[in-house]
């Protein structure tokens, strides 16, 4: 008697590759293979392990030199960007309190509750505090003069108003952030230059001994 396990079988190039492609055609080896973006991620990853190695083998300390070489550069990026961003060409440029000197103290009043009632608080401040300004010029405290700044006015105005010394500078930096260092104005803030405008209006100015 034969048995089918001693009778030989042979299989011819041809058979192997054709029983390999229908294999292969089975959906559960598609469903089995990475989707593109398995394969891209995995390939990113691997070039930045590549990256780290090969940097690790020319910076002092390997990884760890490598860590403090990014974090250093990240600083500088910062700094950099500090220094000629927006806040740092907001701090080089004059920060003039006046643009039109046409308007009375009553007029920028007048304008900054306009615009607190709106909801522009920006232009509440920056209204309110030449108002402020205008209060001070127009009572002699500070003499009228183009291209004053608010520091400036605020420094002026503490000699004969010594009460009002801190309120005053708190207003400035306040008018300057908000105008020239893009600060959002609060109701808080233009509560407390509402205060200083009332202060600087009924406060006698001291006359130096």
């Amino acid at each position: 008697m034969i048995r089918l396990a001693d009778v030989p079988v042979v299989v011819d190039a041809d058979d192997a590759r054709r029983a390999a492609e229908a294999e292969l055609s089975d959906p559960a080896y598609a469903l089995a293979q990475p989707s593109w973006f398995d394969r891209a991620i995995g390939w990113l990853a691997e070039r930045i392990s590549d990256l780290f190695t090969s940097a690790s083998g020319l910076v002092p300390g390997g990884g760890f030199g490598v860590l403090v070489l990014i974090a250093v550069l990240v600083l500088v990026i910062v700094v950099v960007r500090l220094r000629v961003g927006p806040l740092a060409r907001s701090a080089r440029r004059p920060a003039v309190v006046f643009a039109d000197r046409s308007r009375t103290a009553q007029d920028y009043r007048d304008a900054a509750e306009r615009a607190f009632a709106a909801g522009d608080l920006d232009t509440a401040v920056r209204e309110r505090f030449r108002a402020v300004v205008r209060t001070l010029e127009e009572r002699g405290v500070l003499d009228e003069r183009a291209g004053r700044t608010a520091d400036e006015a605020a420094r002026e105005a503490a000699g004969p108003l010594p009460s009002a010394r801190d309120a005053l500078r708190q207003g400035a930096e306040l008018f300057d952030a908000v105008h020239y260092g893009g600060r959002p104005a609060t109701a808080e803030g233009y509560r407390h230059l509402a205060e200083l405008d009332e202060l600087v209006r009924r406060t006698r100015p001291e006359v130096p001994a």
